[in-house]
Order: structure tokens, then C-alpha cells, then sequence
């Protein structure tokens, strides 16, 4: 191992011993660096050059003003690079790229078997490939660079995609994952959780991810339903029952996609279950797409999704443990809104618990990438995009990689361990050499780090406040 390697390893290893934020406090408050350190760090991926000042000048104010600004840059268009945009063509255009694509391989694979003659062999190309790393791309540029995405939106887009997660891994969702992260995940990130559930329940990704698209009167596919309400909505102890999941999947038969006729979304009533079903104790009589939306919609009100958002929301903003009155606050202004996530984020920030130091939350590998790079000024080029992506495919946490709909983990006890430090330490190093030291850090530095780093040669500095134990928390 590198000297400089060692000397980060050293630096990071404090982490393991810090039981919170290194910057100083006031008596029953925090300093305004801390303050502003805590509302950039957990409402985006922390503070850059030109955010750290007016988050220092007043951190409550600039924290709620993020949240009005992530919502209207949700209703937005996404500032895509055209080197990338492909993969937000629209859903349909991608239906129709992929199915010929997997057609190609097909006619490639029975060329090969001597089944087809190869001079009918379409061009196979790697359309998919190419989606999947535009997406992954464009996601580490849209964290790091608030120029090009507003923070606050980045990071909630990360929140919900986790929540509803697809698994680029599942050979037909890797064409549209990208697109489901745009256009259900971010342009609902703010809005009424319901339309964001619909919209994910409608799409290819998660309609073939979760097998919904197999799924018919004659051979239902419980997958979907079943993490609709175990996952996505209700959660497993809200007490419903199998015979409920069974019934949400009928209502859900006919909710498939058309690909051979570049359709990302089609409710095919010939294939829909036309019998009366009962849910959780309502009544379901046939009426074809409008069932499913119905059903989703009542899962999305219901007292005990409100709860579970509630603690998600809770635990990815305020701490891993969050206090029960929080929690409760967050559900009753989900109920109370009929699920308006931007009232119950601003409700969130208002709360005492997002501000009390003792609420601490260490950072995940995506959380810590995406810090660093904001540290630098966002993605300055492929070789910042690559590094990062086979960081975090090492750390534990790959880019759309989790292949269960559960999500990612976001906890210290996931994420803190001896050898996923030396992971960062080695990854900010690396990163770091190639940046300029990011002076505006040290005022959100504890006086140990700031010591330590200043003992090291200019060239090691950036790298090593990247790795320093302050940086690791939020």
C-alpha cells in the first residue's frame, strides 16, 4: 500500500470512532458551518464552491428553499448532455430499438447454430449497453454538478429510485432504466406519491422487472403485487394476507407491454381477469385498467404506506434510528396531503430532528461519490465517470446494481466497515489528485482533520480531505 494511501487509511479510520460530526457545536445548537454542513450533505450531496456560502448565511432558510426549487425543476426537463440523450428518447422509440436488437441476437445465435444463413443476419448492435451507461453517466453528472441538476432533486431522485428500485441486471429493463429514473422517478420526486406509483406500476421497467408483463387471467404472476404491497406501499407487517396479494394481482392482469408493436405500455383486456375481486376488504368489479389504477391508488392513501414513507424518509434524512414523534409527523402530513411529498419534505426540515446534532447519518458509497466529485466541480470528464463507476460497483453499491426490489441499504452498520473505508480512501485519493484543493472545505472540517492535512504535502491535501472522517458524514 502506498504511503499516501497509508496516511488516508489513518485519517478515514476515525470514522469508525466518531461517533458524530467532528465540527464544533454550541451549547443546544449547532455552528452555522455545522448547520449548512448537515442541510447540503442530506438535501444534496454537500456543499459546492458557490452553495457553501449562502448555506452557511442561513441554513433553514436556504434548506427550505431548496425544496421549492428541486419541485419546479422537477416539472422541468432534464439538462441531458446530447451525447447521452438517447436513453430519454421516448419509451416507445426504445421499445422498438430493443426489440430489434433482440431480435438481431436471436438470428445472430441460430446463424451461429447453422439454423439461419448468415447473410439474413441483422446488424446486432449494443443498444441496450449503450441506454444502460448513458443513464449511469448522466446520474453521476446530475449529482455532482448543481449547474446541471438542482441538488435536492438529485438526491430524491436517488431516494425514490432505491425505494422503487428496478435491477439493470434483468436483461430487458437495462434499455430503460435510465428513462424510468427521468421520467417516473424524477419528474414525480416531488409531487403526489400515487402518480409516482402509477407512473412506476405503468412502466416497462418495472412492469418487466417484477414479471407483471407475464402476468394474465390464465397464469397470474403474484411478483408485482406482492412488492407493491410489501415494499412499495403497505409494508410486510400492515396485515394483509396472500389471498390479498392473489387478488391484487388479478386486478393487475392485462398490465403487460407490447414490444413487437413499440408499445412500453399496454393494458391488454383480452388478457385481463374479468371475475369480481376483493382487497383488503373493498370490492373490485370489472372494469379493466381502471381496477389496477383504483387499487393502486387506495394502496398509496393508506394509513400504513403513510407510515412507512414516513420512516424511510426519516431514516435517509434525519438518522438511522429516527425518533417516533418524527416519524408520526411525517405520516400524518402524508395522510393529510393525500401523500404530497414536497409538504412532508418541508416538514421534514422544519422538525427539530432534522437540525439536532445527535441525529447522524453516515455516507453510502453513491452518497460519498457524488460529495467527492461535487467537491471537484462535478464530472470533468470519462475517466471521472469510469473511476466512479468501478468504485462503486467495489463498495458494494453499483449504479441501478441491486438486484432485489428491497433497494439499497442506507445505514452505518451497511456501509461502515475496515475495508470499504480503505475502498474510499483509495478512491479519493485517486480522484483528488487530479483536482484543485477545495479551500472552501476547511471551515466545515474539525480542527483534528484540518491539522492532520495541513502536516501532509499540497499535492496529497485535496485526496486526503476527501478520506478525512468529517467528509464521511452527512
Amino acid at each position: 500500500m502506498s504511503t499516501h494511501l497509508c496516511t488516508a487509511t489513518a485519517l478515514l479510520a476515525g470514522a469508525l470512532l466518531a461517533a458524530g460530526p467532528a465540527l464544533a457545536q454550541t451549547e443546544g445548537a449547532q455552528t452555522s458551518a455545522a448547520a449548512a454542513w448537515r442541510a447540503t450533505s442530506r438535501l444534496g450531496y454537500g456543499p459546492g464552491a458557490t452553495t457553501a456560502a449562502a448555506a452557511q448565511a442561513d441554513p433553514r432558510a436556504w434548506a427550505l428553499q431548496q425544496i421549492n426549487d428541486a419541485f419546479a425543476a422537477s416539472q422541468r426537463a432534464p439538462a441531458i448532455p446530447p451525447e447521452l440523450a438517447a436513453f430519454n428518447q421516448p419509451a416507445d422509440q426504445l421499445a422498438t430499438r430493443f426489440y430489434a436488437e433482440r431480435q438481431a441476437r436471436r438470428m445472430a445465435r441460430a446463424a451461429v447454430a447453422g439454423t439461419a444463413p448468415a447473410d439474413t443476419l441483422p446488424n446486432a448492435d449494443n443498444f441496450s449497453r449503450e441506454m444502460q451507461q448513458g443513464a449511469a453517466a448522466w446520474r453521476l453528472m446530475a449529482c455532482s454538478d448543481p449547474a446541471l441538476e438542482q441538488p435536492l432533486l438529485a438526491r430524491l431522485t436517488e431516494f425514490w429510485f432505491n425505494h422503487l428500485n428496478v435491477f439493470v441486471g434483468k436483461g430487458a429493463v437495462r434499455p430503460f432504466v435510465g428513462h424510468y429514473a427521468v421520467n417516473v422517478i424524477r419528474a414525480n420526486a416531488l409531487g403526489r406519491f400515487e402518480d409516482m406509483l402509477l407512473a412506476s406500476a405503468r412502466h416497462p421497467a418495472m412492469l418487466l422487472y417484477l414479471d407483471q408483463a407475464q402476468s394474465n387471467a390464465r397464469g397470474i404472476n403474484e411478483n408485482y403485487a406482492r412488492e407493491l404491497m410489501e415494499l412499495h406501499t403497505l409494508g410486510v407487517n400492515a396485515g394483509y394476507t396472500q389471498t390479498d396479494v392473489r387478488e391484487l394481482a388479478r386486478i393487475l392482469t392485462g398490465w403487460t407491454v407490447g414490444l413487437q408493436q413499440g408499445e412500453a405500455f399496454r393494458f391488454a383486456g383480452r388478457l385481463h381477469d374479468q371475475g369480481d375481486k376483493v382487497l383488503l376488504g373493498r370490492t373490485f368489479t370489472a372494469d379493466g385498467q381502471r381496477e389496477g389504477e383504483d387499487a393502486i391508488r387506495m394502496l398509496a392513501r393508506h394509513p400504513a404506506t403513510a407510515q412507512r414513507i414516513a420512516q424511510r424518509l426519516a431514516e435517509t434524512f434525519v438518522a438511522d434510528k429516527p425518533p417516533r414523534a418524527l416519524t408520526d409527523n411525517l405520516a400524518a402530513t402524508f395522510t393529510r396531503t393525500r401523500g404530497d411529498i414536497r409538504a412532508v419534505m418541508q416538514a421534514l426540515v422544519q422538525s427539530p430532528e432534522f437540525w439536532r446534532a445527535d441525529n447522524t447519518l453516515f455516507k453510502t458509497p453513491l452518497d460519498f461519490a457524488c460529495s467527492a466529485l461535487t467537491a471537484g466541480g462535478g464530472v470533468k470528464d470519462r475517466r471521472d465517470i469510469q473511476l466512479t463507476l468501478g468504485f462503486l460497483a467495489q463498495a458494494g453499491q453499483p449504479m441501478h446494481g441491486w438486484q432485489t426490489p428491497d433497494g439499497y441499504k442506507t445505514d452505518a452498520a451497511t456501509w461502515l466497515a475496515p475495508e470499504a473505508l480503505t475502498r474510499r480512501a483509495d478512491y479519493a485519493m485517486t480522484l483528488g489528485g487530479r483536482m484543485a484543493e477545495p479551500l472552501y472545505l476547511q471551515p466545515f472540517l474539525g480542527s483534528a482533520s484540518r491539522e492532520r492535512i495541513a502536516r501532509e504535502a499540497p499535492a496529497l491535501r485535496t485526496g486526503l480531505t476527501l478520506a478525512s472522517p468529517d467528509f464521511m458524514r452527512k
